[in-house]
């Protein structure tokens, strides 16, 4: 066996899980190419000419080609999302569902039925209570997927062959569960709160739950407890986005949803946005800042806490989209908390994700989505320069992967540090945009001139790692998120005893304002006038449409000559 290996990575999508498998298979020392799964042809083609030892499926649902799985000197190997002997479609659906304290990642070989190949390795862990997919899956799923993918390598390097699906086996746990339905997941409002928020749980992401709010029907997303009580099923009031249900017991935010008919739009958006009129005759319950210094309400995607000469504010946007209104609410935040007696400021993101930027739904929903696009860049924007300038040492906590806007907005704060094992995407350029979010002002501050060319230019995600070699981010805290903000509040704690207001450098108004008046005469062309087909490529990203093709920069030369050569 040769000391490296020439690894393809076969999956339905660039997801966030397959990112994160090619950046820590790379950084291993190992020869990795992407290939999209788009037709069965296409995909053999591409493998049997590329010839590479292993090829490893992160997040494939797709059935893999017989004549590939059939090659057994060459084994495609599945990353499953359950534990051994679980098998189907919905795995983490029914790990949710069921309140299973126990769920893992199998990582097995291809054969001609789905999921029932012989076993390479296995990692299990235990599962939160009320974890919502998206986070189970881009967290603890991710951590498994990664150590289950070093120990097949390992395996395959040594001549180990793996072990054979066996139910007899009394380690052999899972089972094949059917694909889940609406029906599987159907409650009624009289239920208490909780049971239906481990429901909508169970759907985050995808596919939602189909729910009837007031006669009209929804898929309902991004839900939350809450301490009231009223009539089941009935709207109660709003927060901000959201809106409040009536349960059996208690009650529930969501967040955003979707309608169910065919002729409306066929995407998620903010719950008060869907709702309309509707949202709008209901009482608002929305905090102010200083209410929320003061409050153990359960639901508010802005808070802020003090502990003496520290202030954090916490910013929580589903999927780290952030709209123009909330871009608004957003300035508003950091203006109450640049007003405090304090010191040191820490921001820091959701869960799932720090910021991605702009809200691409929301810009694409709009009756002119160009108009709001610009409407949107301006405001967040203006989120960048209310921490650019500031009296107070910023720390930038990134909690959750972050991409675009979201990636320059963390680099607005003075010491930027990251959760271990989050992905960062600082670019613009595929959804076609120029970007701005000062982004020329602070990006080769941090990484100089070519280093800022290259992130923007080449489109590739970045890891921790990768970030504090270039300079991109400060230091790495640990990967759970309870000890990362624990961890958060020692580094603000840290810089508050050595002054480090003291030592904050001076913010350039000039230079800055300079920087994004070029950015915005660059995004005027990109947004206004859809040079680089933004409106396309937005339209893509929001209804979810497969790509045609792997993306050209992802396609390892090694792969490349070989395809070239046929």
């Amino acid at each position: 066996m040769k000391n490296t290996l020439n690894i393809i990575l076969l999956s339905s999508a660039f997801n966030g899980l397959t990112q994160r498998v090619w950046l820590s298979l790379k950084e291993a020392g190992y020869q990795v190419s992407f290939l999209l799964f788009t037709t069965e042809q296409e995909v053999i083609g591409s493998i049997e000419t590329a010839h590479p030892d292993l090829v490893i499926c992160p997040f494939l649902k797709d059935r893999v080609p017989e004549v590939l799985w059939k090659n057994e000197t060459r084994p495609i190997i599945i990353i499953h999302p359950g534990i051994r002997g679980d098998r189907g479609a919905s795995s983490l659906d029914w790990a949710i569902l069921k309140n299973l304290d126990t769920w893992g990642v199998t990582a097995l070989q291809a054969v001609e039925e789905m999921d029932a190949g012989p076993i390479w390795a296995s990692h299990e862990f235990k599962k939160p209570a009320l974890i919502r997919k998206s986070e189970l899956y881009n967290n603890f799923v991710s951590d498994a997927a990664i150590k289950c993918i070093f120990e097949v390598i390992d395996k395959f390097i040594n001549k180990e062959k793996p072990i054979p699906l066996d139910y007899n086996n009394e380690n052999v746990k899972g089972r094949l569960e059917p694909n889940m339905k609406q029906s599987d997941r159907h409650f009624e409002w009289t239920s208490s709160a909780k049971d239906i928020l481990n429901i909508v749980n169970s759907a985050e992401g995808i596919p939602g739950v189909l729910a009837e709010i007031e006669g009209e029907k929804f898929y309902i997303y991004d839900a939350y407890l809450d301490h009231r009580e009223g009539e089941a099923g009935k709207l109660l009031a709003r927060r901000e986005d959201a809106v409040l249900i009536g349960t059996g017991e208690k009650s529930l935010w969501i967040g955003s949803l979707k309608r169910a008919a065919k002729d409306q739009l066929p995407f998620k958006l903010p719950a008060v946005q869907v709702l309309k009129e509707k949202a709008e005759s209901l009482k608002d319950l929305t905090l102010s800042l200083y209410d929320t210094v003061l409050s153990n309400e359960e639901y508010s995607t802005i808070h802020y806490s003090q502990k003496g000469k520290i202030g954090e504010l916490t910013f929580n946007f589903y999927n780290g989209a952030m709209s123009t209104q909330q871009c608004e609410r957003m300035i508003k935040a950091i203006q109450f908390a640049k007003e405090q007696e304090t010191n040191v400021l820490i921001i820091k993101g959701g869960y799932n994700a720090f910021s991605n930027g702009v809200h691409l739904n929301t810009i694409e929903a709009a009756e002119n989505p160009a108009e709001e696009a610009w409407k949107n860049i301006h405001a967040i924007d203006d989120v960048c320069l209310e921490l650019l300038d500031t009296k107070q040492w910023v720390i930038a906590g990134v909690t959750g992967s972050a991409g675009a806007g979201g990636v320059m907005l963390a680099l607005t704060a003075d010491f930027v540090v990251a959760r271990d094992g989050i992905i960062l995407n600082p670019h613009y350029a595929t959804m076609g945009l120029y970007g701005s979010e000062y982004w020329t002002y602070t990006l080769p501050k941090r990484v100089g001139e070519q280093q800022a060319r290259k992130l923007t230019e080449e489109c590739l995600p970045v890891s921790v790692t990768r970030a504090l070699e270039i300079g991109l981010i400060d230091s790495i805290g640990p990967r759970e998120i309870n000890n990362f903000n624990e961890w958060l509040w020692v580094q603000a704690k840290k810089a508050e005893e050595l002054n480090k207001k003291a030592s904050k450098k001076p913010f350039n108004p000039e230079k800055a304002a300079e920087c994004r008046k070029k950015e915005l005469e660059e995004m005027k062309e990109d947004m206004l006038y859809d040079r680089n087909s933004f409106s396309v490529k937005r339209n893509c990203f929001v209804l979810k449409k497969r790509a045609c093709k792997t993306p050209d920069r992802l396609i390892a030369n090694w792969a490349r000559v070989k395809q070239n050569k046929e």
